[in-house]
């Protein structure tokens, strides 16, 4: 029972850690897709 509880904790943390580096991919992609803009309006 124990490995199943670690084995769950583990998979959802390198799930976690691969979400937050897509969503911190499109939070890049979202800026400098706003300074593109920016220097177009310039």
């Amino acid at each position: 029972m124990k490995r199943l509880a670690l084995a769950s904790l583990i998979g959802l943390l390198v799930l976690n850690l691969c979400a937050c580096n897509t969503l911190n991919g499109i939070g890049k992609d979202l800026k400098k897709g706003g300074e593109a803009i920016e220097k177009a309006t310039k």
